[in-house]
């Protein structure tokens, strides 16, 4: 059994905390010494609060994000003690509190007591990420500068939308991952949608949507199918890739500027729990 919100052992309460970045000036997402990280300002925005806690309230999030990715919508958890919750008072605003003490590319929109059994990584259904490319075709809004790659060439969608369809689905991509020890690279692209945005300048949007994502992939995919949107790769290099399992080749993982996590998904609060053991179990390739 996954442990429930209100601990009756250690009196934890869990909260659940959503809220967004803009990554640009972050070292990624995970503390690092010496480095200005979300993790550590959000951290020290929430001791404001409730007080230093040695092992960081136990924070964990949704999906670990890499230096210069944004986050519109990110998801975490923590614990509190009971001696923490009443530093609470009489101001049950803890969104606006934290707030007040957090720099201005980090907002949280919501602080609240989370359903029982939640937890941010395991009890998520999928995470959508959305990467932004502009081409010779495009016209960049100078406030989205920021957040955009810009290509020089026109990038044939056509292509490129053939190459996602090879990608979606249940497989492994280590060819498309940065390795970590012990971690499986299997995982279920659900779907990978490329459009025009005619509202942005045509700038061109690729949606991903996945039940989890391992290192660097979402930025190797899109680098792929750039790649082949820009003619330097085939339908067919895509596949071999995927493949081989290997990341050797010209394919590359583009720059962290233009990718955002914007939505993550959870199943009804009822759920929440057997969620979080389903996906803990290791995943495997279904047999055909």
């Amino acid at each position: 059994m996954t442990k429930p919100v209100d601990l009756p052992v250690d009196g934890f309460c869990r909260y659940r905390i959503d809220f967004g970045y803009d990554g640009t000036d972050f070292s990624g997402f995970a503390k690092q010494p010496g480095l200005r990280t979300v993790q550590a300002e959000l951290v020290k925005a929430i001791a404001v609060i409730f007080g230093k806690d040695d092992n960081d309230f136990k924070l964990r999030i949704a999906g670990r994000t890499d230096a210069g990715v944004h986050a519109q919508h990110q998801v975490a958890h923590l614990d509190l003690t009971p001696t923490q919750l009443k530093r609470i008072g009489r101001n049950p605003d803890i969104a606006g509190r934290v707030n007040t003490a957090l720099p201005k590319d980090i907002r949280v929109f919501s602080f609240d007591v989370a359903p029982e059994g939640f937890d941010a990584r395991y009890s998520a259904t999928f995470r959508r990420y959305r990467y932004r490319v502009a081409d010779k075709n495009c016209f960049v809004d100078p406030l989205d500068i920021r957040y955009v790659l810009e290509v020089k060439p026109e990038l044939d969608l056509k292509l490129m939308k053939q190459a996602a369809k090879v990608l979606v689905g249940l497989h492994d991509f280590g060819g498309f991952c940065k390795p970590r020890a012990g971690a499986t690279t299997i995982r279920r692209l659900r779907s990978i949608n490329i459009a025009r945005n005619q509202s942005k300048g045509r700038i061109i949007e690729i949606e991903l949507k996945g039940d989890a994502f391992c290192h660097n992939m979402v930025r190797s995919i899109v680098g792929a199918l750039v790649a082949v949107g820009r003619g330097r790769a085939s339908v067919l290099d895509v596949q071999k890739r995927l493949k081989s399992g290997s990341r050797a080749g010209s394919l590359k993982v583009v720059a962290a500027k233009g990718l955002s996590l914007i939505e993550v998904g959870y199943p009804k609060d009822s759920r929440m729990g057997l969620q979080a053991q389903n996906t803990r179990k290791r995943r495997v390739l279904e047999e055909n």
